[in-house]
């Protein structure tokens, strides 16, 4: 796609938007048109937008299931140790162990917790970085547009120029060679 195909993308749907017509406070449009210029949208984003949106995508996973492991091995751990002060005549041993085993459930818990937000910090530094490098790619890509359109309209306003020049350069040659009826009847006399 050509790089300025995302803008013409954008302004397609607003002319798909300015279309839709208004009641009272909302706007009707064709939602199967607004649809697929939105997903030509995304298809035209450069691919490190969207690298960045699966790595984002991927950092909340990792993190939910994180949190989800952690929740699990906390009820295991619960739902052991109070069938194991049911089951036993041994209650005070089995409730020491039981409190035992929870610590240790509870201090691996926090090991892992520990360890999960390190990874998702490193995860959202990662990802900081690669927002920070996509967004400066952008801005390049944007100011080599602009540079290229400021060379293309100089371009086209000396042409502009040129074209009146040669233009009154016509008009002044014809006026020289074929002078208008009333100098030509002045000459005559």
């Amino acid at each position: 796609m050509p790089q300025n195909g995302v803008y013409d993308l954008l302004k397609m749907l607003e002319i798909a938007l300015d279309e839709g017509y208004s009641v009272l406070k909302y706007t009707v449009v064709n939602k199967r048109e607004i649809e697929t210029l939105i997903d030509r949208i995304y298809a035209a984003l450069p691919t490190e937008v969207q690298e960045a949106r699966l790595f984002l995508k991927r950092k909340e996973e990792l993190q939910n299931e994180a949190q989800h492991k952690a929740t699990k091995i906390l009820q295991d751990a619960q739902a052991e140790a109070d069938r194991k002060l049911s089951e036993s005549d041994q209650i005070k041993a089995i409730e020491r162990e039981g409190i035992r085993i929870k610590n240790e459930v509870v201090e691996d818990c926090e090991k892992i917790k520990h360890i999960a937000l390190q990874d998702a910090e490193s995860i959202r530094l990662q990802a900081t970085d690669e927002a920070v490098k996509i967004r400066e790619g952008a801005e390049l890509f944007a100011e080599q547009i602009f540079t290229s359109l400021e060379n293309n309209l100089t371009q086209l306003q000396q042409l502009v120029k040129n074209g009146q020049i040669y233009m009154e350069q016509l008009r002044t040659d014809s006026v020289g060679k074929y002078p208008s009826q009333s100098q030509s009847s002045l000459l005559r006399r």
